[in-house]
């Protein structure tokens, strides 16, 4: 029989959390700390029963070591659902294993034992990459980019940027003026687990400028990162 775990009832609009595990002491535990942190969550105890759990939740924590399918197809299948976050929770620990599970559409791999604090921050890390901000478009000075069509207009004319130019430009439209790290803008534009080279960052920072043609509008903070500056 499906393993369910039905917290106390959390706001409509509360992230939910559907957890798959089968241990149910862990579960239990993983429910009730995310549930006492303000999400909705549940949880079940098999691959299937996060297959077919409805309603389809906004981020699965998935254990790989399931007892009637395997992991890494679960994470393949629950990834063919654009909406979905995914954090596999697993004891698996070797390279290989989270190479094969990130290839397959995970958004982070946390490796038992962990503790509840840093369960938390990742969740909140992964939300801020996959729904970095509402569907409202986000105005500073001469700049519309618009979240849900992926659309930059700068004094009413499109601008035709590549994915990753929208994603640098979006995380800085957010919160206008506030400094973003190059850290932080390359794990919500490219991977937490990203270790390529950080120049690669330059390179489209120097495109996006070109490209908005707008002098002082992306500003460099030497030493702390990048904002959006208050050109006119």
């Amino acid at each position: 029989m499906e393993q369910r775990h039905a917290p106390a009832s959390q706001p409509d609009d509360a992230l939910s959390v559907l957890v798959v595990e089968d241990d149910a002491g862990l579960a239990g535990s993983l429910v009730r700390g995310l549930s006492r942190a303000g999400y909705r969550a549940t949880g079940v105890g098999t691959g299937r029963g996060a297959l077919l759990h409805r309603p389809v939740p906004d981020l699965v924590l998935l254990d790989l070591g399931l007892p009637d399918l395997d992991g890494v197809e679960v994470c393949r299948s629950l990834r063919r659902r654009p909406d979905v976050a995914i954090i596999v929770v697993t004891a698996r620990g070797e390279e290989g294993d989270r190479v094969v599970a990130l290839d397959e559409g995970a958004d982070d791999y946390l490796v038992k034992p962990f503790g509840l604090a840093e369960l938390l921050a990742r969740v909140r890390a992964v939300m801020r990459r996959v729904r970095p901000c509402g569907p409202g478009p986000l105005t500073h000075g001469p700049l519309v980019v618009d979240p849900r069509t992926r659309k930059v207009l700068v004094r009413g004319n499109d601008i035709a940027l590549t994915p990753k130019e929208f994603d640098i430009l979006q995380c800085l439209a957010v919160d206008p003026g506030r400094v973003v790290t190059r850290q932080e803008i390359l794990e919500r534009v490219w991977d937490a687990h990203w270790y390529g080279p950080t120049k690669v960052l330059d390179v489209h920072l120097a495109a996006l400028r070109r490209k908005l043609g707008v002098p002082g509008l992306v500003e460099t903070v030497y030493g702390r990162g990048f904002r959006l500056g208050e050109a006119g």
